[in-house]
């Protein structure tokens, strides 16, 4: 077994690998760039080396420097993680020539699948299902729209090389081909280092589901199960779980044997994925397709991880040291169901756009046991961290198992609940709409699911009449709470016992509230034709989060104060509480509300990032729909669109310029 393995990675996967190794006695080397000198998987290892700048190009993708790090702290093995060089053939052989061990496949597997126009034929070859399309080398946009046209929309453009959601662009017009194209391309190189793109059909009504492979240098290969991936959002995956709610045994079965015969046809070993894209219409079992192998460990590996049994960073080591699997496709378990919800730097109420900055506040959900299931939360941040447009916006992965899919999903909604996160907008409140959606609880799921269910953007979860109660009891024992405390710093509590009744307004609901004492805490009427609510917490003024157990169940709760009461964040939506003196709460609907500028005649930034183009100069006139500029944020382009007709007055940036959020870009007349 390997003394010491130095892990190529950052983040969230750094530390992941690390876990496991610490576990079987192997030391650790991080590498690190200068963005990254005192991230959390610099200080977990056994020793860290600085690779350079923040960008990757000059530090993670500087190949020489990472072998030259683990030739200098006598490292016999590197674990690429995934992203920057973990799927680099080039990389792999370089390690052999170095004679240390790559944690991963062989140069020959990474370099066939890595490759998804060649991968297609091997697939073909091997007798797996592929999807429609063109199959080798697109010369110009022309080219693309006539292969577009002959395939029939809609189709998929797709770097050669991409991966992550990174390079791809769904057209369904000839237009989306000529506007989307060249941008597919630059994204391909930008990324990869290979601007080449193939097109191939879109399939309807889509689910991607994907098949676990996991095979040793003996020539034995299994897989393990299958994964759920559909809810997505630009081809970025959102929610994984595993098994998936549509796969029948028998599709599992086909699924991976097919899987199993790709993987042997090019002599694969190590952890990998096939990626396949279901047609929810079909029912048969049938309709599956090849997407493409990826010859790495992917993100949502916890999730395999929770049904099997299995650690498979362990199985990636124990593989590259030459041991054969201690385990055959017969003993693979398949036991319960899990869920990951990826938490990003992103903000759903304003179109999902990025986010930058530092994690003034960061508090994951406890990691450890929770009745019939557990919490896992996998993350390479700390509060201080900074979250930074050089590399992936993923802030934590956030992993439930329970013995049923309501159950694990019930389990995120709670983890959810008392993540508490400041500094930089995050999606935890859409991930917990999303557990809590009917659809999502169906199984009907599709890879345009939100597209779907939020055609008009991410608003808030609905909160039911239980929600609206709880958070009404719960912002008046805050109330209380804080009063006591004043009045413990003023030396009048007394006053604290004369103040027990309160008007509550959450929306259109409204509440006079009384409060009473009971051996477990406090009792909260809320009206006089509905039971109390026995609320018990231990909660201090200044606290940034609540725990409590409400009627015996367990709550959780963001808080924040306002001017006159409450913002509670809870089941996946910020919920504004008025809490006032019954004599106060008759003029609350009088008071003044404080409007903001009319900023409707200037395009805004809607995201931090680089001003890579714009299209048109002051005097041009723009019809709505037309493209105005592009932004290049975490390594995507965005492109920037006129809302409606009007004339361009003045801009007030050019191209080559970076960019904070709501800069006016251009102005209007």
């Amino acid at each position: 077994m390997f003394k010491k393995i130095l892990v190529a990675n950052r983040g969230e996967i750094a530390c992941r690998v690390m876990r496991t190794a610490k576990k079987m006695g192997i030391a650790t080397v991080a590498v690190y760039s200068d963005a990254d000198a005192r991230a959390p998987h610099v200080r977990m290892a056994d020793e860290a080396v600085r690779l350079g700048p923040a960008p990757a190009a000059e530090s993670y993708l500087r190949a020489d420097l990472i072998l030259l790090a683990a030739k200098e702290t006598g490292a016999d093995a590197i674990h690429p993680g995934y992203g920057f060089l973990s799927e680099r053939e080039s990389f792999a052989k370089a390690c052999a020539e170095a004679g240390i061990a790559f944690v991963g496949p062989p140069p020959g597997a990474i370099a066939a699948m890595g490759d998804k126009i060649e991968s297609k034929k091997l697939a073909q070859q091997a007798g797996v299902n592929v999807v429609p399309g063109f199959v080798g080398e697109i010369e110009d946009t022309e080219h693309a729209v006539r292969i577009a046209g002959e395939i029939g929309y809609p189709v998929m453009m797709k770097a050669s090389a991409g991966g992550g959601g990174k390079g791809m662009r769904l057209a369904y017009s000839e237009q989306d081909v000529r506007e989307g194209f060249e941008a597919t391309k630059r994204e391909g190189l930008a990324s990869f280092g290979d601007d080449r793109v193939f097109i191939e059909k879109f399939i309807e009504s889509p689910r991607h589901i994907e098949i676990q492979v996991l095979g040793d240098q003996h020539g034995n290969i299994v897989y393990l199960n299958e994964r759920e991936c559909s809810i997505q959002r630009r081809h970025q995956k959102v929610v994984e779980e595993a098994p998936s709610p549509f796969v029948t045994p028998a599709m599992r079965k086909a699924m991976g044997e097919q899987a199993v015969a790709l993987a042997r046809a090019v002599g694969y070993y190590s952890a990998g994925t096939v990626e396949l894209i279901v047609s929810g219409a079909d029912k048969t079992g049938q309709g599956f397709y090849f997407l493409e192998m990826n010859t790495r460990l992917q993100v949502e590996h916890p999730v395999t991880e929770a049904i099997t049994g299995l650690d498979l960073v362990e199985q990636m080591i124990r593989v590259a040291a030459g041991e054969k699997l201690a385990f055959g496709q017969d003993e693979v378990k398949l036991d319960g169901w899990a869920i990951e919800n990826r938490v990003y730097a992103e903000d759903p109420y304003r179109g999902f756009l990025p986010s930058t900055g530092r994690l003034v506040r960061y508090r994951p959900p406890a990691a450890e046991p929770a009745g019939q299931g557990y919490v896992r939360v996998d993350d390479g941040v700390t509060e201080g961290s900074e979250i930074s447009m050089f590399y992936d916006p993923m802030i934590a992965k956030l992993i439930t198992w329970a013995p049923t899919r309501d159950e694990a999903a019930d389990l995120q909604v709670r983890a959810l609940d008392r993540f508490r996160i400041d500094g930089i907008g995050h999606n935890i409140d859409f991930l917990s709409a999303i557990m809590q959606h009917p659809r999502f609880r169906s199984g009907e799921l599709t890879t345009g699911f939100i597209a779907e269910e939020y055609p008009e953007g991410f608003h808030g979860a609905p909160a039911d009449e239980q929600l609206v109660r709880r958070l009404a009891a719960v912002a008046v024992v805050l109330d209380l709470a804080r009063t006591a405390r004043a009045a413990e710093i003023s030396g009048q509590l007394g006053a604290v016992a004369l103040s027990t009744e309160r008007s509550v307004r959450i929306g259109e609901h409204r509440f006079d509230v009384s409060v009473d004492g009971c051996d477990t805490g406090l009792l909260v009427n809320l009206s006089s034709d509905t039971p109390p609510l026995e609320v018990s917490c231990n909660w201090h003024a200044g606290d940034p989060q609540l725990f409590a157990r409400i009627d015996g169940e367990p709550f959780a709760t963001s808080v924040d104060r306002t001017r006159t009461g409450w913002k509670l964040t809870a089941h996946g939506a910020a919920h504004r509480v008025e809490v006032l003196p019954p004599h106060v709460a008759q003029y609350s609907d009088h008071m003044i509300e404080k409007v903001p500028p009319d900023m409707s005649c200037f395009l805004l930034a809607p995201m931090p990032g680089l001003l890579t183009r714009l299209h048109v100069q002051p005097g041009d006139r723009v019809e709505a729909g037309q493209a105005l500029a592009v932004i290049e944020a975490m390594k995507m382009e965005n492109i920037l669109r006129a809302e409606r007709a009007g004339t361009v007055k003045h801009a007030h940036f050019a191209p080559g310029d970076s960019l904070t959020v709501d800069a006016a870009i251009l102005e209007f007349e």
